[in-house]
């Protein structure tokens, strides 16, 4: 049986875990009072009983006398061990809270301890019900918010509608008095041009009443300047921001061309049609925000109650057990109280999700509940065993793939012969890309598998839907598939080479294999983890375009990955010059190798991932006018200046060169470092209780924080590789490079779960559980 404790534990909200009932340290309470109690003292002359002393004729009498009245009056005369008392505080004066204080009517042995956990649980109790209602009330704020967007939106849409069918019905009859005008001698200053004016004027002033009334502001609507044509003059502001969740699984983004804009009077061109596509399009945007909004509502609303069944079940729990020590009945005087307090008493939360629920299925669902279910409570994926069964039937055809191969490559000399050179020039590059991805991919089932152990909720900080988040074991599946079909070619490439076949044919088996992958990558087909795939060439996107795009936790955090894996890069650009030269008929690597344009290629190469990377720190500055992005964005430059001094000093070892790189390699990791423990880990705090590190750990043992700052230490500096070079032949040289590569691959993946877990403890420090999605509408007062 599973303790209380424990289920506690697994099923709190992980953002709410202050907020929640201390049930462990009102248990540790509990056994104190346990502990205290002292047995009664044996008397050292007891008196004698006789069973015949004292007995009289009535007692049977009296005794059955006194069995009725404790029958008859145990329920109602039972007297009351304990009386909380409630009294109402306002420290602002407008916020009244009520808090509740027990005292001790009948002694206890124990009185003490007992009064200890009393207090203690008092503070427990005031403390959910003060969070409950914070919550409750931002949620039903937040209601009412989106009730008047949602009403805005609906005059919009009807009023989109109504002027579709009148440019209808206008130009159908401005084609008739057209032709009847033709044949007439008075073609201009009709009346019918000046009744057509008139109603447009008066359609705008129903336009304006209408959706004044719900709180929509007009730029000048006091004033309502007029046009020549004597149409009145009017904006209304919609803001549009740059990402707007999509309704696709994946995370997703739609973006928008501006933050705020201003949506010209819908009136102003009635007959063009262009005008038309783009308010249609503003509203469908406005929509899919409000929709979003109302999900994230239910979202906050769900966990709001099941916040409160989970602290009312502690509260029974914890009084039980001190009932049971103190042999006493003190948990139904309590328990009244606590079903009476406001976190428990309250019926807005329930009212608000059925209101909300009704809502989204009339204006979203086409009042279809089923489906307006699916947006509002989304399905958890359930874990497959037949994922965890190809996982390690891959891992097993990896390792004997792999075990054949290396006898495969001894026996043919592949690399001790003379064709080694070109062996590792043409296919290493490869076969290379492929393992360093399959390495990273099992290095984030790692942090997937250690954030999903430690409560982490990287869903929610990734902005990933529940229903297609990628889990640790499709992460493994999706490594280990890799690494076995890459080691298969390789298997296949040596039996192939020593059976005899040409090269030219042979060596088309890494380009066969890279074309597969690309073809999985981009299939439109449902399968292989579509919504993953394509949200990854998503944020790919996003990267590439950061300055445009609004940069999201999920599109820095892919970023930081690609600085870590040029080597990958840089293999990738080897191979497709290999394949699109066709060097793989000619086998003359060198063509690509001695090139100006490859050589070049290089350090664009090189720069591209931190120059990415510093162009989302300045776009996040511009969003948020934060100058620690700007101070991050120069850790970057530092990197990018680092990398091209250490490709020169590849090529021209000089001793003004090497001085460069020493001065630069040194500034940049020392930049790294400060940055990887103080800003990224939140690490490195001398006042900290944990010594140098944070007060808010997720890891119990500190020394393993200790130990991952050392090997985050050791793995940074892994560059005077490149100015000692331990290298003997081109085979310990290539080796030794993916090696380099392989180990911060590593750093990266150890460096992820400290990156996540401080973001996580950021969002338990302000309890955020629940997305704020940003709303099209500006309310006329908070507008300058």
């Amino acid at each position: 049986m599973v303790k209380f404790s424990k289920e506690l534990e697994a099923q709190l909200i992980p953002e709410w875990k202050e907020a929640f009932v201390n049930y462990c340290q009102l248990k540790k309470q509990v056994k104190k009072i346990k502990i205290s109690r002292k047995p009664k003292p044996a008397s050292l002359y007891p008196i004698p009983h006789d069973p015949d002393f004292g007995r009289s004729l009535f007692d049977p009498v009296r005794k059955l006398a006194r069995t009725f009245s404790d029958k008859l009056f145990s329920s109602s005369e039972k007297p009351e061990i304990i009386q909380v008392r409630r009294r109402k505080s306002s420290e602002d004066g407008d916020d009244v809270e009520e808090i509740y204080q027990t005292e001790l009517v009948q002694l206890f042995s124990e009185e003490d301890e007992v009064k200890v956990f009393f207090a203690k649980l008092d503070e427990e109790l005031n403390k959910v019900n003060q969070f409950h209602k914070s919550k409750e009330t931002e949620f039903v704020g937040r209601g009412e918010i989106l009730k008047k967007q949602l009403d805005i939106l609906a005059e919009l849409k009807q009023i989109l509608s109504d002027r579709k069918k009148r440019s209808l019905s206008g130009s159908n009859s401005q084609r008739s008095f057209s032709s009847s005008a033709r044949n007439s001698d008075f073609s201009t200053g009709s009346p019918g041009e000046l009744s057509e004016t008139q109603s447009e004027t008066s359609r705008t002033d129903e336009i304006i009443d209408a959706l004044e009334r719900n709180g929509v502001s007009f730029i000048n609507s006091a004033t309502r300047h007029k046009t020549k044509g004597g149409k009145p003059k009017m904006s209304l502001r919609v803001d549009i921001p740059d990402a707007v969740a999509g309704a696709d699984g994946g995370g997703a983004r739609s973006i928008a061309t501006a933050t705020s804009v201003l949506w010209e009077e819908l009136v102003n061109n009635p007959r063009s049609g262009g005008g038309d596509f783009i308010n249609r399009k503003k509203i469908q945007c406005a929509e899919k925000m409000i929709r979003k909004a109302f999900v994230e509502l239910y979202k906050g609303l769900g966990l709001l109650k099941t916040y409160s069944s989970l602290n009312m079940i502690a509260f029974t729990k914890i009084l039980k057990k001190f009932d049971k020590v103190s042999g006493q009945q003190a948990s139904s005087s309590y328990l009244k109280v606590v079903k009476r307090s406001q976190f428990t008493s309250s019926d807005k939360v329930v009212r608000l999700m059925d209101e909300v629920e009704s809502i989204f299925t009339k204006h979203f669902a086409n009042n279809d509940r089923k489906k307006a279910m699916k947006f509002l409570r989304p399905h958890q994926q359930k874990d497959s065993h037949m994922v965890t069964f190809f996982v390690g039937l891959f891992t097993g055809c990896f390792v004997s793939l792999f075990s054949i191969y290396i006898i495969l490559a001894h026996l043919s000399g592949i690399f001790t012969s003379g064709a080694q050179v070109l062996y590792l020039e043409t296919v290493y590059p490869v076969f290379s890309v492929f393992a360093l991805l399959s390495l990273h991919m099992f290095m984030y089932g790692c942090n997937l598998f250690m954030w999903k152990s430690t409560r982490i909720n990287y869903t929610f900080i990734f902005e990933f839907a529940p229903s297609t988040a990628l889990r640790y074991r499709d992460a493994f599946l999706m490594g280990t598939t890799f690494m076995t079909s890459v080691v298969a070619a390789m298997v296949i490439h040596l039996i192939l080479r020593a059976a005899g076949f040409s090269a030219s044919e042979v060596d088309t088996i890494p380009g066969i294999l890279l074309l597969i992958f690309i073809c999985v990558l981009i299939c439109p087909f449902d399968t292989f983890y579509r919504p993953t795939r394509f949200c990854f060439i998503r944020i790919l996107r996003n990267i590439v375009c950061s300055p445009f795009y609004k940069v999201l936790m999920v599109d820095f955090f892919m970023a930081d990955q690609l600085t870590s894996q040029i080597p990958l890069l840089r293999h990738i650009e080897s191979t497709a010059c290999y394949f699109m030269a066709q060097s793989f008929r000619t086998h003359e690597y060198n063509t690509c190798k001695n090139g100006r344009i490859y050589r070049e290629l290089a350090y664009l190469i090189s720069f591209s991932p931190y120059f990415w990377r510093a162009m989302q720190c300045i776009r996040r500055w511009w969003d948020e006018s934060n100058t620690d992005h700007l101070v991050n964005m120069g850790k970057y430059v530092s990197a990018m200046v680092a990398a091209g001094v250490r490709i020169t000093y590849a090529r021209e070892s000089t001793t003004g060169w090497l001085a460069v790189v020493l001065v630069s390699s040194v500034v940049a990791t020392l930049y790294q470092l400060y940055w990887d423990f103080v800003k990224d880990w939140g690490l490195l705090n001398p006042k900290s209780k944990n010594a140098w590190l944070r007060d808010d750990l997720v890891l119990k043992n500190k020394n393993i924080y200790y130990l991952s700052i050392a090997l985050n230490l050791v793995l940074r500096v892994a560059w005077i590789e490149t100015i000692v070079r331990f290298r003997v032949n081109p085979v310990q040289s290539h080796l030794l490079d993916f090696l380099l590569a392989s180990l911060e691959v590593i750093r990266r993946g150890h460096w992820n779960f400290y990156r996540v877990e401080n973001e996580h403890l950021n969002n338990v420090g302000h309890f955020r559980a629940v997305k704020t999605v940003p709303l099209p509408f500006r309310d006329m007062d908070s507008d300058d």
